[in-house]
């Protein structure tokens, strides 16, 4: 399948993620950091830690869930206009391998933008000994939030 080529409606649609990413303190607990902001496109990357881990000290899967849920919404939030902020209405998540690695990487992709909502899908990659492993997936729907009290970009 190819990737699909999104123009965003704002000029300064890249800064909007950065200074969005920055504020967000769920990201700033996971150690994530932004690694790919493109129109339709969004990477965020974390470190293995024992505070992200389950039982057996694999990456929790509300860990991959969150991370992912963020890739996606600021996928969308790409292509939104200057007086939207994003919300996620649902997701679903598919866990398909343990999350087992010394880095993640949450790649958040649109598949359909929309003036309201929008459809995006995640994916969750694991680096576990110089081999890449798919993780899990996740199917996200975004809603564009425009004129709703205490929720800005």
């Amino acid at each position: 399948m190819s990737t699909p080529v999104f123009e965003p409606q704002v000029a300064d649609w890249s800064a909007r993620v950065h200074d969005s990413f920055a504020r967000q303190g769920a990201m700033q607990t996971l150690g994530a950091r932004l690694a790919q902001v493109d129109p339709g496109l969004v990477a965020i990357e974390l470190d293995w830690a024992p505070g992200l881990t389950q039982q057996h000290g694999f990456l929790h899967a509300g860990m991959v869930a969150t991370a992912l849920d963020s890739a996606c919404g600021y996928a969308g939030f790409t292509l939104m206009p200057a007086d939207a902020a994003v919300l996620t209405v649902e997701f679903k998540v598919n866990l398909l391998a343990p999350a087992r690695g010394q880095r993640f990487r949450m790649v958040g992709q649109v598949l359909k933008p929309g003036r309201t909502i929008s459809v995006v899908e995640g994916r969750a990659l694991a680096f576990d000994g110089g081999r890449e492993k798919l993780v899990a997936t996740m199917n996200c729907t975004l809603m564009a939030v425009v004129g709703r009290e205490g929720i800005v970009h």
